[in-house]
């Protein structure tokens, strides 16, 4: 039986971090191996909040972490979603069947525009974000997408646009489902959302001694001045993580900060360890992708001719249905 299509993407917005790697990259492995991946650099939705510059450094160094974690080229289907013009295209005849109290309503276009002053800040890539997240999945008629539940009103937008579409032209586009994945929360290490205009994340690319550093930073329970004085774990950043990363010492490391059996830099020392085991095989993985002068251009170059094929197809039955040949 064949595997249904899944297609995800992600912003070209800055270096990858932990965030990254536990609420959509590990998710990625695993479904690579049960589904038609097409993974792409969201190129063009990063331009949504800001001027990107160096976009292909951006790129190239995104799909470097996402090989190095577990991507498989052989697999998954990589591209840039600036070099597909189907997707533009597609945007645009979409557009044309979306109305506007639609996109305002939007949850990302509401949280944007709260007042006046934001509001004239925004651009119209903004407000038709969900119109291209629609064509990004649709022309490749996606059966499949995986989200979190939050994102859930972004996909079900999709498929109204989607059915409308097919309300006028036939039902040529499929209505993608939603793979649903349990999301970690990670705060940064000042226990703010993680975030690299908060200088506060902790990267894939991080050394041993950065990383060191960085934990060592994290806010732990402030009403625990002293070595001896008891803790509470569920005020502490550092907590936090060892719910991700320690999971088999949670009911130890909790015990031990309440009764202040362990220290808080004990504690980072420990947590250090696991995040930093953890790390390594991506660094050594890592180091023989870019030691293969040229190779992450081919796989980007070999995985855009699949999606430019299967986007065309799919260009050419809507081409037809609306009458332009």
């Amino acid at each position: 039986m064949a595997m249904k299509r899944l297609v995800s993407g992600m912003r070209t917005t800055g270096s990858l971090h932990l965030g990254h790697l536990e609420g959509t990259l590990k998710n990625w492995v695993k479904l690579q191996d049960k589904y038609e991946c097409y993974f792409f650099a969201a190129v063009w939705h990063a331009f949504t909040d800001k001027f990107m510059e160096n976009i292909p450094v951006l790129v190239k160094d995104m799909v470097t972490d996402w090989l190095s974690v577990g991507i498989d080229p052989k697999k998954a289907v990589i591209f840039r979603q600036s070099s597909m013009f189907e997707h533009a295209e597609l945007s645009t005849i979409l557009s044309n069947f979306t109305p506007l109290g639609w996109l305002e309503r939007c949850p990302t276009f509401k949280d944007a525009v709260r007042d006046e002053d934001m509001r004239s800040g925004v651009s119209a890539g903004k407000l038709m974000y969900p119109v291209l997240m629609t064509s990004d999945i649709a022309v490749y008629n996606a059966e499949v997408v995986p989200v979190g539940k939050d994102q859930l009103p972004h996909l079900e937008l999709s498929r109204e646009i989607i059915r409308r579409f097919n309300s006028y032209c036939g039902q040529i586009l499929k209505e993608p489902e939603a793979s649903l994945s349990e999301v970690p929360l990670l705060l940064g290490i000042d226990n703010r959302k993680m975030s690299k205009s908060y200088n506060n994340s902790i990267e894939l690319r991080e050394t041993a001694d950065n990383l060191k550093a960085k934990i060592q930073q994290m806010i732990t329970d402030p009403q625990r001045v002293r070595r001896n004085d008891p803790g509470n774990p569920e005020v502490c950043t550092v907590f936090s993580y060892h719910k991700v990363y320690s999971p088999e010492k949670l009911e130890e490391i909790c015990e031990g900060c309440k009764t202040a059996k362990i220290g808080c830099r004990d504690c980072k020392n420990m947590l250090f360890e696991k995040i930093n085991n953890m790390l390594e095989p991506i660094r050594a993985k890592r180091g023989e992708i870019e030691a293969n002068k040229g190779y992450v251009e081919d796989v980007i170059v070999s995985g855009e001719k699949i999606a430019h094929k299967v986007a065309g197809e799919t260009m050419h039955e809507i081409r037809k249905a609306m009458g332009f040949i």
